[in-house]
C-alpha cells in the first residue's frame, strides 16, 4: 500500500543510514502516498546508550530529537505537493519514568502520533543484537518464578515484555502499535505458554478497544522471520496498517513484495492508516485514522512484481 507510518534515517539513528531527505525522496519515488516519519525518542541516562552511541551524551539525543522535528517539519512542508508527511516518534519503554518523558516530548513538539515499541525488559535492549538479549534473559531468572521447568526463562522474559507492552499501551495509547511481536525477534521457534497467549490477547484487547492500529512491519522479514511482525498466529482482528520500519533509502519499502503476499495469504484486503483530516496550515491540522479497501487490487503494488 502507499503508505509507511515507521521510519528512521541515519542523520538522526545511529543504527540507520542516509539523510532524512533522501528517505523522504526515496519515498516519493516508491509512490508512497502518505509517509511516517518516526525517530526514536531519546534515551535519558548513560547506561542506556547503546554500544554505537558510546561516543554520545544523553543530551545529545536530546539535542538530534529537537533536530529531528526541525527537519521533518521543514521537509513536509517542501514536499508537500508530492507526499504526505507525519512527524512523530517511535516511543522507548526503559524505567516507569519512560512514558511520560514520551508524552512530554509529544506535547513539546506538537507531534502528529507516536508508534509505541517496546525495546527493553529488565532495563536491557531484546531486539539490539543476540548478546543483548541473552542478558536480559539471563535477568528473567530471577523473577519470582524460579521453578526449574524447560523454558521457564523465555517464559519469564515473553511475559515480562508484554507486560510492559500493556503498561505502554496504558500509559500512551499509541495510534501505531509498532512490531508487536518483536520479542520473538531471537526465539522465532519459542512456542508460547498459555500464560503469554494470556498476556498477549489482553494486549490486543486493549489495542482494539481504544482504536489503535496494529502494524503489520515488513522488518520481520528482514530479520529471517517467517512472516512480518506481527507473526499469524497473532495477527487476528483488529485495525490494521502497513510500515516497513526503514533504516535507509535502501530499506524504503524494503520487502513490500513479501508483504504483500503476507497480506493476500492472511486475506487482508482493507488497512487503515494516517492523515490529515483537513488542508489547512500544518499547525492547525489534526490527524485522524482513514480506511482504504481493496488493497490488494491497489496498483501501488506493481512495482514490486506482486
Amino acid at each position: 500500500m502507499p503508505f509507511s507510518l515507521h521510519s528512521h534515517s541515519g542523520q538522526f539513528c545511529q543504527h540507520a543510514t542516509g539523510m532524512l531527505e533522501e528517505i523522504v525522496q526515496e519515498a516519493i519515488k516508491k509512490k508512497f502516498l502518505v509517509y511516517g516519519l518516526s525517530e526514536h525518542c531519546p534515551r535519558y541516562r548513560v547506561q542506556d546508550l547503546y554500544p554505537e552511541e558510546s561516543h554520545l551524551q544523553p543530551s545529545d539525543l536530546t539535542k538530534a530529537f529537537e533536530e529531528f522535528v526541525k527537519e521533518a517539519r521543514r521537509l513536509q512542508e517542501k514536499y508537500k505537493s508530492q507526499i504526505t508527511l507525519l512527524v512523530g516518534l517511535e516511543s522507548e519503554t526503559i524505567t516507569n519514568t519512560s512514558t511520560s518523558e514520551v508524552l512530554d516530548l509529544i506535547k513539546k513538539y506538537s507531534l502528529d502520533y507516536s508508534v509505541g515499541s517496546v525495546h527493553h525488559v529488565h532495563e536491557t535492549p531484546i531486539d539490539f543484537d543476540l548478546e543483548l538479549f541473552e542478558i536480559a534473559l539471563s535477568k528473567s531468572s530471577f523473577e519470582e518464578n524460579k521453578q526449574q521447568i524447560e523454558n521457564i526463562h523465555e517464559e519469564n522474559l515473553f511475559v515480562a515484555y508484554f507486560d510492559s507492552q500493556y503498561q505502554m499501551l496504558q500509559d500512551l495509547n499509541p495510534m501505531i502499535v509498532g512490531h508487536f511481536d518483536v520479542i520473538r525477534i531471537y526465539r522465532p521457534n519459542f512456542i508460547f505458554t498459555d500464560l503469554i497467549w494470556e498476556k498477549v490477547e489482553r494486549n490486543i484487547d486493549y489495542v482494539i478497544n481504544y482504536g489503535g492500529l496494529f502494524e503489520i512491519n515488513s522488518a520481520g522479514f528482514k530479520v529471517g522471520l517467517p512472516d512480518a511482525y506481527p507473526q499469524r498466529d497473532i495477527l487476528q482482528g483488529g485495525k490494521c496498517t502497513i510500515s516497513d520500519d526503514s533504516h535507509g533509502v535502501l530499506k524504503v519499502a524494503l520487502h513490500y513484495d513479501k508483504l504483500y503476499s503476507y497480506l493476500k495469504e492472511m486475506d487482508i484486503n482493507v488497512l487503515h492508516y494516517l492523515h490529515y483530516d483537513i488542508d489547512d496550515n500544518i499547525e492547525n491540522r489534526k490527524v485522524v485514522v482513514k480506511e482504504m479497501k481493496n488493497v490488494l487490487e491497489h496498483p501501488f503494488w506493481e512495482q514490486f512484481d506482486a
